[in-house]
């Protein structure tokens, strides 16, 4: 199991920082341009979390590498059901660097859209937050 696997599914956010590499892109299904950095996918991912209901991973695939993986899952958002994608890139030093989520259906990808669009002012006030955290190292 990938530990960003077993973070994620045991809701542990420190967990989940810790596996990001300090110049991480983050691709979001919901949004056009790529979230460069920690601070800001560590938010994102954050509230994420809480937006989704009955989260459950249903299959992990790895490259023969170690570098890339793709972890299917399950989840509800606004009462629809939604299946997605973590697909992860794994640095030199087990930091992930990539990782980009594609969801379907169209309908659940636009309520999780519309549930994060109502939330990005806080998610840009706790990526602000980290970030101040990360460079002082508290």
């Amino acid at each position: 199991m990938h530990p960003f696997r077993a973070a994620v599914e045991a809701r542990d956010l420190g967990a989940v920082e810790a596996l990001l590499a300090d110049n991480v892109v983050f691709t979001s299904p919901v949004a056009f341009k790529p979230y460069p950095g920690r601070a800001i996918t560590a938010a994102i991912l954050s509230a994420v979390i809480e937006e989704f209901e009955d989260f459950r991973y249903v299959r992990e695939i790895a490259d023969a590498s170690g570098h890339d993986h793709a972890l299917v899952f399950e989840a509800v958002v606004d009462g629809k059901k939604i299946t997605g994608c973590d697909f992860l890139h794994v640095d030199e030093q087990g930091l992930i660097d990539d990782l980009m989520v594609m969801v379907r259906p169209l309908s659940a990808a636009q309520a999780l859209s519309d549930r994060m669009g109502e939330r990005f002012e806080s998610i840009q006030q706790d990526a602000v937050a980290r970030a101040q955290r990360l460079a002082t190292g508290s």
